[in-house]
């Protein structure tokens, strides 16, 4: 039921706006990292309004937690070994992309494997793999998990 809601919201979204598909290829690293921020961040939220009701501010703390650049490192690193050759092409190419603007109140590191990271989920959103993103982002949040308890 999931994967045919889906296709249907992006074939319905495609016709409604008449737009076309384009290389994906073609694309910049910061294009793919922009809407891969998004996708990320829909997802994080997705998962945590299905925890439950709860104030939205703790939502939103919990949020801002998991989709700032330093989690997003850290995942990222987790999930290098899952990659295919292709995914990592796609991430070393984000990850090496000068930025516009500088890091906020994270290091450059950070903040260019957090770019990989979202030109990565860009990407796997543009050729419409969902599954996909859904698996690594769960390796990912499991490494953080694992990362978070190892400091406790």
């Amino acid at each position: 039921m999931e994967t045919s809601i889906t296709m249907e919201l992006d074939a319905y979204l495609c016709e409604v706006f008449q737009s076309e598909d384009h290389d994906i290829r073609s694309y910049s690293s910061l294009s793919l990292a922009f809407i891969g921020d998004c996708v990320y961040d829909l997802m994080i939220k997705s998962l945590i309004i299905r925890k439950g009701n709860c104030p939205v501010n703790a939502m939103q703390k919990e949020t801002s937690r998991l989709v700032q650049a330093s989690a997003q490192s850290s995942m990222m690193r987790v999930m290098q070994e899952h990659l295919t050759e292709e995914e990592h092409a796609v991430y070393r190419r984000g990850r090496n992309t000068k930025s516009v603007s500088p890091a906020k109140n994270q290091s450059i590191t950070d903040y260019r494997r957090a770019t990989g990271f979202e030109a990565l989920i860009g990407y796997l959103y543009l050729q419409k793999e969902y599954r996909r993103i859904v698996d690594l982002i769960k390796i990912g949040l499991k490494g953080l998990e694992e990362n978070d308890e190892r400091a406790e």
